[in-house]
């Protein structure tokens, strides 16, 4: 009898990579539990600043109240005589024991749609809703439906969230790397000449890791670029709500340059409830919306999105409390306003804060993000320092993020799984931490250190 054993597996699922929660993530878990069980480290607790993972232990985001107050009644309507007085009448009541249609709960989803067209002014329709276990599970299965391997790929401007990669690779699908109009023009001659058909441009709005938001000219000449290629184009847009500089910058969604520009081409537009001011990663909810899609092709999408029969019912209700939250005059908006006004705050303060005391620190630059949950800056290392990572077998940031957490207990994830310019090096980082003064006093800390290792 044969045993299972890893080199019997899928060879693709050897190719893929996750930073997020790769080496340095695995480490951290490991020095926390030592912690726990009463080893003497050089710092307290383990910060888990690699992931946007709001109400995570440590970093402690509230939930929004009327959120919570929805799924409670949802679980146990019962509530609601148990505890009278206690839950606002703007508060519904349900149940959520039964699957849904796969596509979602249909009320569910015409809330949805009637978030979109207020946000963009244009029309939107509930049968082009799929709600999903968030964005992630939506951005899965399009890419596994979009590769027809081995000789297919996706567009993926770098850096880049690791999701789309490691999707990638587990669909035997190739990454085309690029960061601007001219070089995306450029990526695309060269996958031609390699045979790799091109089939998708995936565009983060606002960006992670780097917190850019897009002016609406750059996305007018994004869905041109798709149009003359042929492109279907995904645009995951679950930062949407976080923009710390609203002032100077704000969300446009490529669905409104779509249709402004009316535009015939294939756009698949992806939100979740695990960011913005919702924080709720671990209710798994989200949605994508499909623009200019044909019957036959969502009908194939519902019938993959019936195998997994339904998305989570806590994970839909999730996203109706996003997309239809309290409204002025409403018993639960003061609450609302106020818990809401609060993150968006706090998320702009630290975000300034670190920024600036980062790049008051020799051999640190940091672009003052305006919109998403991240930091991403950029560290200059020495000859020394590049010649003991690769001594170690690392690169270069891993090398250093390594040595971070083993000195601070600080846990980030390094430019390199994201994708960076050759010779470049980067870290990515949450905003969400909360004593930020002596958390980034810990990071400038431990650069002079390491600056002075490796002269």
């Amino acid at each position: 009898m044969r045993t299972l054993s890893a080199d019997s597996l899928n060879p693709a699922v050897h190719n893929v990579q996750y930073a997020v929660r790769g080496e340095l993530s695995i480490k951290a878990e490991k020095l926390r539990k030592e912690l726990k069980e009463g080893a003497q480290l050089p710092f307290s607790r383990i910060i888990s600043s690699n992931i946007g993972n709001p109400q995570q232990l440590g970093l402690d985001q509230p939930p929004i109240t009327f959120t919570r107050q929805l799924a409670a009644l949802m679980e146990w309507p019962d509530l609601a005589t148990l505890a009278p007085g206690v839950f606002p009448k703007d508060v519904e009541i349900g149940s959520i024991g039964a699957y849904s249609l796969s596509d979602g709960v249909y009320i569910v989803r015409k809330h949805v749609a009637e978030f979109i067209a207020a946000r963009d002014g244009y029309p939107a329709e509930p049968s082009d809703i799929f709600l999903t276990a968030g964005a992630s599970s939506g951005v899965s299965l399009l890419i596994s439906m979009l590769l027809t391997p081995p000789n297919s790929g996706l567009l993926i401007p770098i850096p880049q969230y690791p999701l789309y990669t490691a999707t990638l690779a587990a669909c035997n699908g190739h990454p085309d790397w690029s960061t601007s109009i001219e070089s995306i023009e450029t990526a695309l001659e060269k996958a031609q000449k390699d045979g790799v058909s091109t089939k998708a441009l995936v565009i983060i709005n606002p960006g992670n890791p780097t917190g850019a938001v897009l002016d609406e000219q750059t996305q007018e000449d994004l869905v041109r670029l798709c149009e003359k290629h042929s492109l279907v184009l995904i645009a995951d847009e679950v930062y949407q709500e976080n923009i710390h500089r609203r002032e100077t910058h704000h969300f446009t969604s490529f669905k409104k340059i779509v249709r402004r520009l009316e535009s015939p081409i294939a756009l698949f537009s992806l939100h979740s409830i695990s960011k913005g001011v919702s924080g709720e990663c671990g209710r798994r909810g989200g949605y994508f919306e499909c623009t200019n899609i044909p019957e036959d092709v969502r009908a194939l999408i519902y019938k993959m999105v019936s195998v997994g029969l339904c998305p989570p019912l806590q994970g839909q209700i999730g996203v109706d409390a996003m997309v239809r939250p309290p409204k002025e005059g409403e018993e639960s908006y003061p609450l609302w306003k106020k818990e809401t006004d609060t993150i968006h705050a706090s998320l702009a303060a630290r975000t300034k804060t670190m920024t600036e005391r980062l790049n008051a620190t020799d051999g640190i630059s940091c672009v003052d993000s305006p919109g998403a949950l991240y930091l991403y800056p950029r560290i200059y290392l020495t000859e020394s320092a590049i010649a003991a990572a690769k001594k170690a077998g690392k690169e270069p940031d891993v090398f250093y993020a390594l040595q971070l957490l083993d000195a601070t207990g600080i846990c980030v994830v390094a430019g390199s799984g994201f994708g960076q310019k050759e010779g470049e090096y980067h870290y990515r980082m949450t905003c969400l931490c909360p004593g930020v003064d002596e958390y980034v006093q810990a990071l400038v800390s431990f650069h002079q250190k390491f600056m002075q290792e490796y002269p």
